[in-house]
């Protein structure tokens, strides 16, 4: 009986642990299916290349959503050094709602010229040092940096103007320092480009909407077309994605997919707009209040510049990190150090320093704009019609008496610019790997302004990439002449501008375009300093006496003045 008993007690439990057994294993294996099921509809990725390849999307993810290029362990390294070498200071949290009180005010700040060193009298050859201190709307002093501030010596009458090195001591005072290159009066001019607070604004942007400028491609297959938004930044949805990393230089671009097309069926790009409503500081962002707002003198504003004394050393080079690399006078750029700045003032001089050249641009509309100043200068560079879109190009323009070819086109993306064909849409590195190179080539390249909006780490792996084939162009034709244009300062006259070209992003990527370059046979066109130190206002695409005097040093650099 007793064994019975156990036996029925047994048989009666059983059933109510294997239910409760069942129950948990079918819960735990649905829970499984909807998440595997959820992860592949979020990756779910088709790739499109340009050639049959295998390759691996890159798990390397920044600001949540934007997939970079993947980096060696040596790039990784040098990266976070350049990461830390643009560190800039961290401002206080702002307030919410925001209040303008504790903020920079340019109308209650001052500079002061500081007195000579051992006194006596300014001289050429000199550094003429400037004490900036920065106080809020309230009159209180600033308490720690951050600020972006524009600084030049100039005097209008001469033509002569420098851009100042800015220091910033981390506690609401500033340094400019200014080499004295010319005879005569000079007068200081200090511009707060953004208060501090401002900074925070454009970092936080950076980081919650790097894909604030959203770019757009159409799809065709006969008369069925779609159109998707794309961008190396695009969010996480249940739409598959479009992949066209591109195989030789890992660059990535992604496109969400059509709905009814293939991926291969992408016809063009363009731009698609820009994000409304992203912020609510626009209140820091005000022209005529804190943006690009002049800053007053609390004593003199200039000073007079006597001749150099016997024996006094001249002014060389300052290297791009100790002094400026060049000044105006009399509206004619003057370099210091290194080569010399030639003047190219009749169109039959430029002819003879380009005979038998053939001259590659790639960049922005910054570097179109030299190709267009040669078409308009040259009568004999005819331009011949590739049927290109206006603006992105490709362009080129011969000269069949003197063997002259000139060629344009455009970065691969991002790219703001009206529609270009997909195919046209070439990385520089590729162009730079399918060059022979030599003596009779000159490669110009300018690559900055439709950065701004991403991750600064989405710069940098450009540059690496580029320097490595510039690296292979050098070592393969060493004679090459490799001439790099940097960014400029621009108009900025409300918050869509600072959020999307910002003079603090263009001052970021100078400083990495230095780092990365430095040591190559590489040459510089300093256009920072060159539209910060004339007198003419500052503009995204310089006015023609800054362009011409950019092309003047550009053709230096191929036409060097001979030894004696």
């Amino acid at each position: 009986m007793k064994f019975q008993v156990c036996k029925r007690q047994a048989f009666t439990r059983l059933p109510k642990c294997a239910w409760i057994f069942l129950f948990f294993t079918l819960f735990f294996l649905v829970l499984f299916i909807t998440n595997t099921l959820e992860f592949q509809n979020k990756m779910k990725t088709i790739s499109i290349f340009s050639r049959p390849a295998a390759v691996t999307l890159s798990t390397d993810m920044h600001y949540d959503f934007c997939k970079l290029k993947p980096l060696s362990p040596k790039e990784a390294q040098e990266e976070d050094l350049l990461l830390e070498s643009i560190t800039w200071p961290e401002t206080p949290p702002l307030s919410f709602p925001l209040s303008l009180e504790k903020t920079s005010d340019p109308d209650h700040s001052t500079f002061t010229i500081l007195p000579k060193r051992g006194g006596g009298q300014w001289r050429i050859g000199d550094k003429l040092e400037v004490m900036i201190n920065m106080k809020d709307f309230q009159g209180c002093p600033k308490k720690f940096g951050g600020d972006v501030l524009l600084a030049r010596l100039h005097n209008p009458t001469l033509g002569a103007g420098v851009a100042g090195q800015v220091v910033d001591h981390l506690n609401g005072s500033y340094s400019a320092v200014f080499s004295l290159l010319w005879e005569g009066s000079a007068q200081v001019q200090v511009t707060l480009v953004h208060p501090s607070e401002a900074i925070t604004v454009l970092r936080s942007l950076t980081r919650k909407h790097p894909d604030r400028i959203y770019f757009k491609s159409l799809f065709q297959s006969g008369s069925v077309t779609e159109t998707t938004t794309c961008n190396v930044c695009l969010r996480p949805t249940q739409q598959p994605v479009c992949n066209y990393t591109d195989l030789s230089t890992g660059e990535p671009w992604f496109c969400y997919k059509p709905k009814n097309l293939s991926c291969d069926a992408r016809m063009n790009y363009f731009n698609g707009g820009y994000q409304q409503s992203i912020t609510t500081m626009e209140k820091l962002f005000k022209s005529g209040v804190n943006l690009k707002v002049s800053i007053r003198a609390s004593g003199p504003a200039g000073v007079t510049i006597f001749p150099r004394m016997k024996g006094q050393s001249e002014e060389k080079s300052s290297s791009e990190e100790s002094g400026p690399s060049g000044y105006y006078y009399q509206d004619v750029w003057r370099g210091l150090g290194g080569t010399k700045i030639r003047q190219f003032n009749t169109s039959s001089a430029i002819t003879q320093c380009l005979k038998g050249k053939v001259v590659h641009m790639y960049g922005d509309s910054t570097i179109r704009q030299w190709f267009e100043h040669l078409t308009a200068t040259l009568p004999d560079l005819k331009e011949f019609d590739l049927n290109s879109e206006k603006q992105a190009g490709p362009f080129m323009a011969l000269n069949f008496t003197h063997n002259i070819m000139v060629r344009y086109r455009c970065h691969g993306p991002p790219l703001r610019s009206t529609t270009v064909p997909a195919i046209e849409m070439h990385y520089i590195a590729n162009e730079l790997d399918n060059m022979v190179g030599g003596s009779k080539t000159v490669v110009v390249l300018g690559i900055w302004a439709h950065f701004a909006t991403f991750p600064f780490e989405f710069y940098i792996r450009r540059m690496l990439s580029i320097r490595r084939a510039v690296v292979r162009l050098l070592s393969r034709a060493p004679d090459t002449l490799v001439v790099i244009r940097t960014g400029n300062p621009k108009s900025l006259t409300c918050f869509l501008h600072s959020s999307t070209n910002s003079d603090w992003y263009t001052l970021q990527q100078l400083k990495v375009l230095k780092a990365i370059f430095k040591g190559l046979n590489v040459h510089l066109v300093n256009a920072w300093e060159m539209v910060i130190a004339h007198h003419l206002p500052q503009e995204l695409h310089p006015q023609p006496p800054i362009i011409k005097n950019m092309i003047n040093v550009l053709l230096s650099y191929i036409c060097p003045e001979k030894d004696g």
